[in-house]
């Protein structure tokens, strides 16, 4: 797959990650990769507990990749 936002501009460079939040593939040119607010709504990405992560009380939040024009407007809205 190649990187939604390269190909805007006529370049053609592997994708490394998909937008948690559009599904764009990226590459690491543009990609944020950070925490972010729990989401609500047709968007809310949420983590099922499998083996023995459930307990684990102390588990940290991974973290998300999301493109950068969805960062933006994250950014913008909180």
């Amino acid at each position: 797959m190649k990187c939604y936002e390269c190909e805007k501009e006529n370049k053609s460079t592997d994708t490394v990650g998909i937008c948690i939040i559009c599904g764009r593939g990226v590459c690491e040119n543009h990609l944020v990769r950070e925490k972010i607010p729990v989401l609500e709504g047709e968007y809310e990405a949420r983590l099922k507990c499998m083996g023995d992560a459930c307990e684990l009380k102390d588990m940290q939040p991974l973290l998300k990749i999301l493109c950068k024009p969805c960062h933006e407007a994250l950014k913008e809205n909180f």
